[in-house]
């Protein structure tokens, strides 16, 4: 029988927010690999998404004649991964009133869909990890590079390190090929380092792990990285990383700090622009809560700076503490910005007005073209969905 892996949003989506904006949450990047990504490597078979509808064109669903539907905030482990298979039709693991998995018929999934109760609900009670709030991306980013890296390099032979570079310390360190390293020094004792296909380490770079730098990405020459960063695919990073994750396709390439930071796809941070990841007071940060409409507690002492996709900064740009950023903004100015930030933003910390649709478009295709990909009306009808829903947002 042919069956279908569907990762599906729940309600929790929204709390997810600005990172859920332009996809999915199973597209979201934690550790090396994205959520779609660990479970098709750990379920051995391709995902589609249950989503938004306006969404739903770019992330089309894929049915089959049986369906595993799991939770897409919910992250792999071997137990967890080990119970969805033997799952049976009508059957749903949950836990604390949660559904982390369900299996259904494909006349049954108009029911699934609708958030209907399955017919048999098992209880899960092994440990769970799972994406709560954005700032839980870059809280849990360390961990996860540890777990994804051994899943990739696992029976793998790394590259040899070209002898201009330096290493040191206890935990492993791979190469995927084609990747070019150059005098830079590499400290592995507090996590691994992971370099990807076609990446470029340039000369001088000082970088401790846990660390992970996707396929084609790039860093600049005398880039400080600390552990628990992330640089995505086809992303460019240079000045000061700290717990960092970048998504893919986005630049921050000249010098400047970023700090327990997400960075969405297409971004780009202007030279010499900087985040602060701590209050003065040294208190709990407090950051924006799309569904609360309000600052709430983090419960974290570090946090820095959340910003949706294809948002943008000027030089010198400064992000206060706890600083969430939508997406399509166009940021710039003298002083600290404001700590919540609507999508489709353009102006600074005297004044927003609402970016125009056409422009913001027009931007976006001339950016994605020079990575060699297509702004395409899937991409144009998910930008149209969300300045609508930015017009009321905006502060002048």
């Amino acid at each position: 029988m042919k069956t279908s892996l569907i990762l599906f949003d729940d309600s929790n989506r929204i709390d997810l927010l600005p990172l859920t904006f332009t996809r999915p949450v199973a597209d979201i990047r934690l550790g090396i690999l994205n959520i779609r990504e660990k479970w098709e490597m750990m379920l051995g078979m391709p995902s589609s998404s249950l989503t938004e509808s306006y969404l739903a064109g770019k992330f089309p669903l894929r049915t089959a004649e049986e369906n595993l539907l799991v939770n897409a905030a919910v992250l792999p482990d071997a137990a967890l991964v080990e119970r969805i298979r033997t799952m049976q039709p009508g059957e749903a693991l949950v836990q604390d009133e949660c559904i982390l998995a369900q299996c259904v018929k494909e006349e049954e999934l108009a029911d699934a869909e609708n958030r209907k109760k399955p017919a048999t609900l098992i209880a899960w009670d092994n440990p769970l990890r799972k994406l709560s709030r954005p700032w839980d991306v870059f809280r849990m980013n360390a961990e996860e590079i540890l777990i994804d890296f051994k899943r990739l390099t696992e029976n793998k032979i790394s590259q040899d390190l070209d002898p201009s570079n330096r290493i040191s310390g206890k935990h492993p360190f791979f190469i995927e090929e084609g990747a070019d390293i150059r005098a830079s020094v590499f400290n592995t004792d507090e996590g691994p380092v992971y370099i990807g296909k076609n990446a470029k380490v340039m000369e001088g770079c000082l970088i401790r792990g846990p660390f992970a730098l996707g396929e084609g990405a790039s860093l600049k020459m005398g880039a400080k990285i600390y552990g628990g960063t992330t640089v995505g695919p086809y992303c460019k990073a240079g000045g000061e990383l700290n717990n960092v994750v970048m998504f893919g396709n986005a630049n921050k390439a000249h010098e400047g700090f970023l700090g327990n930071a997400v960075i969405g796809e297409w971004c780009n941070i202007g030279a010499d622009s900087n985040n602060s990841n701590l209050k003065n007071t040294y208190e709990e940060v407090k950051m924006w809560s799309y569904r609360q409409e309000r600052f709430v507690s983090t419960g974290l002492q570090f946090a820095g700076l959340i910003m949706g996709d294809h948002s943008k900064c000027g030089i010198n740009t400064m992000f206060n503490t706890g600083t969430v950023v939508g997406v399509n903004c166009n940021i710039y100015g003298a002083g600290f910005q404001r700590n919540f930030i609507p999508s489709f933003s353009w102006g600074g910390a005297s004044g927003f007005q609402l970016y125009d649709l056409d422009k913001a478009m027009k931007v976006a295709e001339n950016v994605m073209i020079r990575r060699g990909t297509i702004f395409d009306n899937e991409d144009a009808a998910i930008f149209n969905h969300l300045h609508g829903m930015a017009k009321d947002r905006i502060r002048h």
